[in-house]
């Protein structure tokens, strides 16, 4: 019976052994394939779905192979018992062929296990980040949400507003709203570093590249398609979570941009806007006073002949006291093209009063220049003296006064010194000598005439304008005697055309004075009082706007007879006045001023007299 049996649980043995073998082979096979798989599980630690399917499915198969474990156990004791009993089975169940294969089989248990566990730590460290996902796209959402709605609150407030009041509230708004984005950036920050950390959160085993994550998804990806998986959220998700934080990270940095552009240009505008107002009410106030000065003017007819110069010196005087009112208009309106520069557009009210204040100080100027205007005539014609309104051409501390004859000589208080030339007039002399130093006596005459003929604005003065004023004024007969107060007549106006014509360039009272002063330098340096007609007319003639060869027309026909012939006599008057002008500029020599009976005599000895003593022209 002892040796039946022994020989009977050699071939159980045998069996099982033959058995197991196999099987372990198989399973060890198995397991290999299962902890390669899943080592690679866990350096992936990618929350998707379909890899805690795998996931599950691995721990079926393992419990699977556990049941098989539990019923080979089983099955063993079960044919022991069968062939020896419970005795026997007791006594093999002691013996060490009997234990060898149930510490192997607790060996494989144990190896089971672990992995098991494994697969469950993988699981719930899957399932958390399955769950940190949910909440991160729900807090990256949220925010994306506020952004928006900000975003549009933004928008909503319309372009910068054209008043005070709307500037205000708007650049409030801009503060509010940006000290709401400095409350909000830490949530932000926050939210955005948990995006960061989730796109790179390391697996169990240790951190891993980005690089490295790409090319193990692409590796999965192609293993589903060989396997004929459909593929998943894997990689959809990680792209999701990147795509939403770098929205949210765009959205956020262009409404934090926008936000701090919108409140500088608000507070700009807001600044010139307000400093434009502050003009507006200085200029307002200004013209009012300056307006009610001008409504207590009377009128020049009612005004007495002595108390013109009076009135002539208080508009005057109101006209320099108007200067900062023109520096606030040009500032106005220099800061009102300014906003519009930078896309404000200043409502209707504030445009409206911009407009008036404009009218209300070219309605002032018009009014003062025109009262100057009618107080100069009238003292002209009607005045004790038609030179007193010449004595605003000079400034403290020179004083113009006139001798017996008429003659303007001026007077120093400062020095105590009397002069015959205009102060202005002594700079410009001045001026002309500096110019010696040219070396050909040609450009040198005629630098200094150009200097001349722009100091005195006769160059502003054309031909037939003047030859119009002088028959005006009856200055037809040569040899006429003008007095200076003929002369300053028609000094003044031609002047006064001039300054019709350009306002910004003509001073009435200094031009003619400064031309009087040079006309009696040239032609009266005796300061008699008197110069003839054809003098007058040859010096303006000389200076005035226009072609060389018309001038000569012009020259000519002053001298010449009806019949447009011109003697000796009349030559010679034209030569000696129009030498007279560069030798007051210091240039006789130069032209041969000593004598001009020679310059006669060569014009008349090559041309044949239609009559006797003449020469055609």
């Amino acid at each position: 019976m002892s040796a039946r049996t022994g020989v009977m649980m050699q071939i159980l043995s045998s069996l099982q052994k033959s058995g197991r073998l196999k099987m372990m082979t198989m399973v060890r096979t198995s397991l290999r394939k299962v902890v390669v798989f899943l080592h690679r599980l866990q350096r992936m630690a990618i929350s998707s779905p379909r890899y805690q399917k795998l996931c599950k499915d691995i721990q079926a198969e393992i419990d699977a192979h556990n049941d098989i474990f539990r019923n080979m156990d089983g099955n063993g004791v079960k044919m022991a018992q069968r062939l020896g009993g419970s005795e026997t089975v007791r006594t093999l169940s002691g013996s060490e062929e009997t234990v060898a294969p149930q510490q192997r089989t607790g060996e494989r248990s144990h190896s089971w296990a672990e992995p098991g566990a494994k697969t469950i730590s993988l699981r719930v460290h899957l399932e958390a980040r399955a769950e940190r996902r949910g909440q991160l796209l729900a807090m990256l959402e949220e925010l994306k949400k506020w952004m928006s709605l900000k975003e549009e609150e933004l928008v909503s407030r319309g372009p910068m507003g054209g008043d005070v009041p709307t500037l205000l509230e708007q650049h409030s708004h801009c503060l509010a709203l940006q000290s709401e984005l400095e409350a909000q950036d830490p949530l932000v920050v926050r939210a955005l570093d948990q995006a960061r950390m989730f796109l790179g959160d390391p697996s169990p085993d240790g951190p891993e590249e980005p690089q490295r994550r790409v090319e193990m998804w692409t590796e999965l990806a192609a293993e589903d398609r060989v396997r004929g998986v459909p593929g998943d959220a894997a990689g959809i998700t990680a792209t999701d979570v990147h795509t939403r934080a770098a929205e949210v990270q765009g959205h956020w940095e262009r409404l934090v941009t926008r936000t701090g552009s919108r409140r500088l240009q608000v507070g700009a505008a807001l600044e010139k806007l307000q400093d434009l107002q502050g003009i507006m009410g200085r200029l307002s106030q200004g013209l009012d006073h300056a307006e009610e000065e001008r409504a207590g003017w009377p009128p020049v007819g009612c005004l007495r002949a002595d108390s013109l110069r009076d009135n002539m010196e208080n508009t005057t005087a109101f006209r320099e006291n108007t200067v900062p009112l023109d520096l606030e208009i040009r500032a106005l309106n220099k800061l009102s093209a300014d906003l519009q520069a930078c896309g404000l557009q200043v409502c209707s009210n504030v445009s409206m009063q911009i407009s008036d204040l404009n009218a209300r100080w070219d309605l002032l100027q018009k009014a003062t220049a025109d009262r100057l205007r009618q107080l100069q005539a009238v003292q002209r014609d009607f005045g004790p003296s038609p030179q007193h309104f010449l004595s605003a051409s000079v400034q403290l501390p020179w004083q113009r006064a006139v001798a017996h004859n008429d003659v303007p000589y001026y007077i120093n208080h400062e020095t105590q010194s009397t002069s015959w030339d205009h102060p202005k007039m002594t700079e410009l002399l001045q001026s002309l000598a500096d110019l010696n130093g040219v070396r050909f006596s040609a450009y040198r005459t005629a630098m200094k005439s150009r200097r001349l003929q722009k100091a005195l604005c006769l160059d502003l003065l054309g031909l037939s304008t003047a030859e119009k004023i002088f028959e005006q004024h009856g200055l037809s007969l040569n040899s006429q005697i003008l007095s200076v107060p003929d002369i300053t007549h028609c000094l003044t106006s031609i002047y006064d055309l001039l300054e019709w014509n350009h306002k910004d360039l003509v001073n009435v009272p200094l031009c003619v004075d400064l031309c009087l002063n040079w006309l009696l330098n040239v032609y009266d340096m005796g300061r008699s009082g008197k110069i003839r007609a054809l003098s007058v007319k040859i010096a303006l003639f000389s200076l005035s706007k226009g072609h060389l060869e018309d001038k000569y027309k012009y020259l000519f026909r002053q001298v010449a007879a009806p019949a447009e012939t011109c003697d000796p006599r009349g030559l010679g008057l034209l030569l000696h006045d129009v030498l007279q002008i560069p030798r007051q500029l210091g240039e006789a020599g130069a032209f041969g001023a000593s004598s001009i009976q020679p310059s006669i005599r060569s014009c008349f000895q090559h041309v044949r007299p239609t009559r006797l003593g003449a020469a055609p022209c």
